[in-house]
């Protein structure tokens, strides 16, 4: 035996499988993605690194107080949704499945900028047959905006076991409170 108690390894899921079959409309991607603190840090850490690295990079380029207030408005959209979506899940009883919920989320913001790309190939070559270039403007950022909707709808729906309505409300409620939070200090301070 090798020192673990029953001999067995505690099971780790496959993220990339889990965002994949969550991206799919697959509820049972949420299985991949742990309930645990760790999980959930793991995560939040790349997206939490990437905007400090390039903030880091702004400030260093002699982005100055820009660079720090784009950086700080970035972390603010990224840790937002978490902090409000555990305090919704609290205030409905479903504060034990957040942390896997939340885990999940956080890695299926990865899905869509790669189906924002999908997208685009696709209006592209729907430009190339007469597709007036606003409409497919307008065609991609709806449907970036729709399906990033949906994928934060479906992850609440299942990972937290919301009703419909109320995954609905959680998604709007999060989204439009983040929105808030990031943009109305600059619309204060242009006031």
């Amino acid at each position: 035996m090798s020192g673990r108690t029953g001999g067995t390894r505690p099971r780790r899921g496959n993220i990339v499988l889990g965002i994949a079959r969550l991206a799919r409309g697959r509820a049972d991607g949420l299985r991949q993605f742990g309930a645990t603190r760790d999980a959930f840090l793991v995560s939040l850490a790349p997206l939490i690194a990437f905007p400090l690295v390039g903030g880091a990079l702004m400030v260093l380029g002699g982005g100055g107080l820009g660079a720090i207030t784009g950086l700080l408005a970035t972390l603010c959209a990224l840790l937002a949704p978490p902090v409000l979506s555990f305090e919704v899940a609290r205030l409905w009883g479903k504060d034990a499945a957040w942390l896997r919920f939340a885990t999940a989320f956080n890695w299926c913001q990865w899905v869509i900028p790669v189906i924002g790309s999908v997208l685009l190939v696709v209006l592209g070559m729907l430009i190339g047959f007469g597709l007036p270039r606003e409409y497919a403007r307008a065609g991609a950022v709806f449907g970036i905006i729709a399906y990033g909707l949906w994928l934060h709808w479906f992850v609440a729906f299942h990972g937290l076991g919301l009703s419909r309505p109320r995954a609905a409300v959680m998604v709007v409620g999060v989204n439009v409170a983040t929105v808030i939070i990031v943009l109305g200090p600059r619309m204060i301070g242009d006031a």
